[in-house]
């Protein structure tokens, strides 16, 4: 783990990409305790850093940050219309029967158990996740998954897996015990990101390896 909870991939007089530790949350959460993260800990060298997208606290990996209005403005209409490009790594418990696929399942609140998310098909939004196999491991069977999604709902990876058959190992809210203590942190990691830089109109590709 970094010092700081992040690793300075990029920097720019119009923004910076990090790759964020597992276990800080990207924004501050509700009460004091949760107001230390990563746009709190940039802010105080980049100030006026302000937020693009987000990553759940367990998720680790590679983030966009802008440094002024425009730059925001601009990044978060590339992420509204999709053209953005994210590609994550998991590692997950057992094998597909296929190397690649498309996982379409609706995704809504758990109005009961927040903050988890259920599949549901009446009432969930559009959520799509692009899969292929990376590498099928034994003893115990799990599987390293390079993930597309096509949406950005909350939980989308984690959710789509698990109903598919394949929980994330590490993960305290969705995998059942057994899966859960397999890791010692949820194996999720935003391994690369792409994007148009507004300051010079190039498409622009930024990585940071899966530290499992």
């Amino acid at each position: 783990m970094a010092a700081d909870g992040y690793e300075l991939l990029h920097e720019d007089p119009h923004l910076l990409v990090v790759s964020k530790d597992c276990g800080l949350l990207t924004v501050p959460g509700i009460g004091p305790e949760k107001a230390d993260c990563l746009i709190a800990r940039l802010g105080r060298r980049w100030p006026g850093a302000r937020v693009v997208h987000r990553l759940d606290r367990d998720t680790s990996g590679v983030l966009v940050v802008a440094l002024d209005a425009g730059t925001h403005r601009a990044l978060s209409m590339q992420f509204e219309r999709r053209e953005t490009g994210k590609t994550y790594a998991a590692l997950a418990a057992g094998h597909p029967p296929k190397d690649a696929g498309e996982i379409d399942l609706p995704i809504r609140k758990d109005l009961v158990n927040t903050p988890l998310q259920v599949v549901d098909f009446v009432h969930g939004r559009p959520s799509v996740t692009g899969w292929r196999v990376v590498e099928r491991l034994r003893s115990p069977d799990r599987t390293r998954f390079e993930l597309t999604p096509v949406t950005g709902r909350s939980h989308q990876l984690r959710v789509h897996l698990l109903a598919i058959g394949h929980p994330i190992l590490g993960d305290d809210l969705y995998a059942p015990p057994e899966v859960r203590a397999l890791a010692p942190r949820l194996c999720l990691h935003a391994e690369r990101l792409s994007f148009v830089h507004p300051a010079t109109s190039s498409r622009v590709e930024f990585a940071a390896p899966a530290p499992f």
